[in-house]
């Protein structure tokens, strides 16, 4: 009997997944319209919330928990958030703008269209997060913990995961612009699949790191110089 082959490793990244619509949740038939009258509370915890067109300016929900909820066109312009928890939430076309959103805490939620600008989410914890098509511009993650999260046809653009703890992470037709990893900690960090890798610094912290062979000749001259090694010819 022929001896049997160990199955290979796969040497593409796997496909990406394809975003839900608001009526595949599983908690879809149970959503209520929000009636805070425009405000949202500290501590405060909300169930099967359906938050729909709603504008927030300057809000103050430090330590809320949003649980099996949707927003969908919903602005936060500015605003505290402090350490709020978002737990199987569903997002679309949500604009966080110059919001903090430090130390917040994220977990089996979906952001398809949305956009993060000048967004301080330092030390945020995400689990099983995804984000399809969403732009993130100025937002700082720095010492966040991100496991299992992918972000999907994205754009990057000075995004700073300085001290970051990164694993399973992917980034399937993203484009990183001026991203930074100083002193970050990758973990099986999927890169293969992202269409630009505009990595400013840090570039001795992608130990753990998965990149194409066209990749690495791209990564090759900021790898030489964050090692000390220097290339000639003569």
């Amino acid at each position: 009997m022929p001896a049997q082959r160990s199955p290979r490793t796969s040497r593409t990244p796997p496909p990406p997944p394809a975003p839900r619509e608001l009526a595949d949740l599983p908690y879809a038939e149970y959503l209520q319209p929000f009636g805070g009258g425009g405000r949202l509370e500290r501590e405060r915890t909300y169930d099967t919330v359906h938050f729909d067109g709603e504008t927030f300016h300057d809000a103050d929900a430090g330590g809320a928990g949003f649980v099996e909820s949707a927003f969908t066109s919903v602005e936060f312009d500015g605003g505290r958030y402090r350490r709020t928890r978002f737990n199987d939430v569903w997002l679309h076309t949500v604009r966080w703008v110059g919001a903090d959103l430090a130390e917040t805490d994220w977990t089996d939620a979906e952001a398809v269209s949305g956009a993060l600008a000048g967004v301080e989410a330092f030390e945020a914890r995400m689990r099983r997060v995804t984000f399809f098509n969403c732009k993130f511009d100025s937002v700082n993650l720095r010492a966040a913990r991100l496991r299992d999260v992918c972000f999907v046809d994205c754009l990057l653009r000075d995004v700073d995961f300085g001290e970051a703890a990164l694993e399973g992470v992917a980034f399937p037709g993203s484009v990183l612009d001026g991203v930074r990893l100083e002193k970050a900690r990758l973990a099986r960090v999927d890169l293969r699949g992202a269409a630009g890798l505009g990595i400013t610094a840090g570039h001795d912290s992608l130990r753990g790191a998965i990149v194409g062979a066209a990749q690495l000749l791209d990564l090759a001259p900021a790898l030489a110089r964050a090692l000390g090694i220097e290339v000639r010819d003569d």
